[in-house]
């Protein structure tokens, strides 16, 4: 089951109390306080982890809490510290405060780490209040409070090629047969269900990462199909690949529908480099071309079949290009040792 969304309640450790104690030892009339500290409680950490693909952990269980530190005690011996909660997320998560929408952490990197909760403080014995006014004191400090909140955890794929198109566009199959994926085809809408990774590999070792959505509608932005739903799957990539069936009954308005429904999602999307891959050549007559599009913010136009594995090299190795030529825009040659895909 593929869950990219989940709301969990955390709460870190109560820290452990100060204690009340008095030095015991032989030959010593006036040992005076010896009370020891409090443990600190633990804290909740996130840890984005690669081998998990989804939020699925997080449907079951929605309440975590860490351990909380052990009380003081005699002879000035402070409390052991409670044992932190580390929560695995998989890689791309998103962490929001549930209650203010403010945004906590991307988790972007394998092993990154981030305290959502943070452990209360150990509270103080009565040896930490002696003074030479005081020498007896016999008062010491509660544990503090560990912190609690609520948080959102939103799943985004970490892609370099994003694929979108209405149901029924070729996409599955496209991924099928350029990449190890094994997503569903079908000859009727909406068989994609659930976002689909593939990783392509190309000669000398050259490998990309391309994500399927579920097919757009007309009016996806306000709640009807499937993409609306699985469109922050597709923030993170490096360009954008609409594919147009060659079936459609008009490309033209097809692709503007797309490229609406992106904007109106979010207007970055929009802005997004991205070609367009003309699918189902297959289905033209022999020597007929394909009608002409009108895409002037493509950075280039493709006509395959993935059925007939027709056009499939070139588009790949324009994808490539482009993949690299994003990289390149983004961190510069002289950045390139701080760059981490």
């Amino acid at each position: 089951m593929f869950v990219d969304y989940a709301v969990i309640d955390v709460a870190a450790g109560v820290g452990g109390s100060g204690a009340e104690a008095w030095r015991r030892e032989t030959f010593v009339p006036r040992g005076g306080p010896a009370g020891g500290t409090g443990g600190r409680g633990g804290d909740v950490i996130l840890r984005a982890d690669p081998q998990l693909t989804t939020l699925l952990d997080f449907r079951y269980q929605t309440h975590y809490r860490a351990e909380r530190g052990q009380h003081g005690q005699g002879k000035n011996r402070t409390g052991r510290d409670g044992e932190s909660l580390v929560l695995r997320v998989p890689p791309g998560t998103v962490v929001k405060d549930a209650e203010t929408g403010e945004l906590i952490a991307e988790m972007v990197e394998a092993g990154q780490e981030v305290v959502v909760a943070k452990g209360g403080r150990g509270g103080r014995g009565n040896s930490s209040f002696a003074t030479p006014t005081n020498q007896a004191p016999t008062f010491w400090e509660p544990g503090g409070e560990g912190e609690e909140r609520r948080i959102a955890l939103e799943l985004k794929l970490i892609a370099d090629v994003g694929l979108v198109g209405k149901p029924n566009a070729g996409k599955s199959t496209l991924l099928a047969a350029i990449s190890a994926a094994t997503p569903k085809i079908a000859d009727y809408p909406f068989t994609t269900l659930q976002p689909n990774l593939g990783v392509v590999k190309l000669s000398d070792h050259r490998t990309f990462v391309m994500a399927d959505i579920p097919g757009i509608i007309e009016g996806a932005h306000v709640g009807k199909g499937l993409g609306l739903r699985f469109l922050r799957h597709i923030e993170r990539t490096r360009t954008l690949a609409f594919l147009l069936p060659l079936d459609a009954e008009d490309l033209q308005a097809e692709y503007a529908t797309l490229r609406e429904e992106l904007r109106s999602h979010l207007e970055e999307l929009a802005g997004k480099p991205h070609c367009v891959v003309l699918t189902k050549s297959d289905l033209l007559p022999p020597g007929e071309e394909p009608p002409a599009l009108d895409a002037p913010d493509a950075w280039g136009v493709y006509v395959i079949s993935a059925v007939a594995q027709r056009g499939l090299d070139e588009l790949l190795e324009g994808l490539w290009s482009r993949i690299q030529q994003t990289t390149r825009e983004l961190w510069p040659p002289d950045e390139e040792e701080e760059w981490r895909p």
